[in-house]
């Protein structure tokens, strides 16, 4: 159990890594379904988990010049009091039963996982489809502020309710909206999750009840996950990489609302 356990967290880093997102994509559902971790935790340790990857992942990117300093911090500002807000505030106040279908009752656990499967099957058309052609019908336009932060406050709600970081809807708003290439789109995405997640997870601390040993182990093999990511993506067509998991992740998604459901 350990072993796979940990080995899962090396995959979840080596993802964020050559991806620049969809390591939460992972964590969750692990967390919840393989170890039994109730999804209020389990989305509070992703955004611990990703977002500490993800600034491992950022600082070796900026490093090769591939984060983008103003971009950050227009998505990261909105981003972060969105999730800070949607964690400390929101979730908390979202009643334990939310709905009653027949004899089917939808909690708000049950709530939560629904909403992270339809976030996995978005994700997964996101990662499917092909980004490149995007930017070339956006080069002549200019840097868009408002909706970079429109953008940031969206993807910080997601993250809050459901503690994705939002790699798959980040990249394609820095691609078309911020016109970066897609390996800098990369790196400043792995900048922008990190901020986001390591401050909203401050919104947990009170709230949750936190197995420290735990998370830090789990962490650092994560972070030893997004150095490999890191390293291969130097190498290899992360965009090919992206459509494969991009698959993986759809059925995951689809696997998630059978669950749920049935």
């Amino acid at each position: 159990m350990d072993i796979i356990t940990y080995l899962s967290a090396i995959l979840i880093g080596i993802i964020l890594g050559l991806i620049g997102g969809g390591g939460s994509i992972l964590t969750v559902p692990f967390f919840v379904y393989f170890l039994g971790i109730n999804p209020i935790t389990a989305t509070a340790y992703s955004l611990f988990v990703v977002g500490t990857s993800a600034l491992f992942g950022a600082i070796s990117n900026y490093k090769r010049g591939l984060v983008n300093i103003r971009t950050t911090i227009t998505f990261s500002i909105p981003a972060i009091i969105a999730v800070y807000i949607t964690r400390k505030y929101i979730l908390p106040n979202i009643p334990e039963e939310l709905y009653q279908i027949n004899n089917f009752y939808i909690t708000k656990d049950t709530f939560i996982m629904i909403m992270f499967a339809i976030i996995m099957l978005l994700a997964a058309f996101s990662m499917i489809r092909n980004k490149h052609d995007f930017k070339k019908s956006y080069d002549n336009k200019k840097y868009n502020y408002l909706l970079i932060s429109i953008e940031g406050i969206i993807v910080g709600f997601i993250t809050g309710i459901v503690g994705a970081g939002g790699g798959f809807i980040i990249i394609p708003a820095l691609v078309i909206l911020a016109k970066l290439p897609i390996k800098e789109a990369i790196g400043t995405s792995l900048a922008i999750i990190s901020l986001k997640s390591l401050l909203g997870f401050t919104g947990d601390i009170q709230e949750t009840e936190i197995n420290w040993y735990f998370l830090l182990l789990f962490t650092f093999f994560s972070v030893i996950g997004i150095f490999i990511g890191v390293f291969i993506n130097k190498r290899i067509n992360s965009e090919k990489m992206k459509k494969i998991f991009g698959y993986i992740v759809l059925f995951a998604g689809i696997y998630i609302l059978l669950n749920e459901f049935f």
